[in-house]
């Protein structure tokens, strides 16, 4: 039997801002590479996809099992549909990562990173309280609308077979939770709000915002953060 060659359509690209050592880079990761496969095979575990080529072979892997985790979930991604996205054979991403698990934490971490140094980034942006809770909604909204595969770190659990990883997992979270707590200390606000509750409703928002947000509709990922401090900050003036 002979080989075919058939498209994978997707909804749009994924744009992806990082650093790569000391140079911060920003690239598009295009999913739209035609797929191969052999009549009869399913196209879910031989979907290669078209990878920035400028980076490594470890943070291709990194990005082709991000893709899959956000479309299909953790366990019903393979080791095997992560190496045939990324190009490499099964045997040869066991180089590069020991486990799937080990892939999913390298994926959780790297969305982390982002979010973490783009929320550090705008917290010394500016003095004021509430332009700086401004700030940080804006780069929050931008990086994780802006990256979807990679921001499983936004979700509120971890699959069962990551169990063993989730205090080093939480431990990210936490951190970036603190800077966040910090930027909502810095606000004074009135004594009937409960900061704790304020924080985390703060986050909820801007996180839910990945199950309705969609590109090219008038708003853009920065304006819900800053739609969302507004709101706030003039309901509370206004108390």
């Amino acid at each position: 039997v002979g080989g075919s060659t058939h498209p994978i359509a997707y909804d749009k690209p994924t744009f992806i801002i990082g650093r790569k050592g000391s140079r911060e880079m920003t690239f598009t990761f295009l999913v739209s590479k035609a797929e191969k496969r052999r009549v009869g095979r399913p196209a879910s575990r031989d979907a290669e996809l078209d990878l920035p080529k400028d980076l490594s072979r470890k943070e291709q892997i990194v990005l082709a099992a991000a893709h899959l985790i956000s479309k299909k979930g953790f366990d019903k991604t393979s080791i095997r549909d992560i190496g045939a996205a990324a190009g490499v054979l099964s045997g040869s991403l066991y180089y590069h990562f020991p486990s799937k698990e080990a892939i999913y934490v390298e994926v959780y971490t790297t969305g982390m990173k982002m979010l973490q140094e783009a929320a550090e980034k705008a917290f010394d942006s500016t003095e004021d309280p509430w332009d700086r809770l401004e700030a940080i909604a804006v780069a929050h909204s931008k990086v994780v609308l802006g990256n979807n595969d990679l921001m499983i770190s936004v979700t509120a659990s971890f699959p069962g077979r990551i169990e063993k990883f989730r205090s080093k997992l939480i431990a990210q979270r936490d951190a970036y939770e603190k800077l966040i707590a910090r930027a909502v200390a810095d606000l004074n606000l009135p004594g009937h709000v409960n900061p704790t509750l304020f924080r985390l409703q703060f986050l909820g928002a801007m996180n839910w915002a990945q199950t309705w947000y969609k590109e090219g509709q008038g708003v853009s990922a920065g304006d819900i953060g800053k739609h969302l401090v507004s709101t706030l900050r003039h309901s509370l003036e206004r108390a």
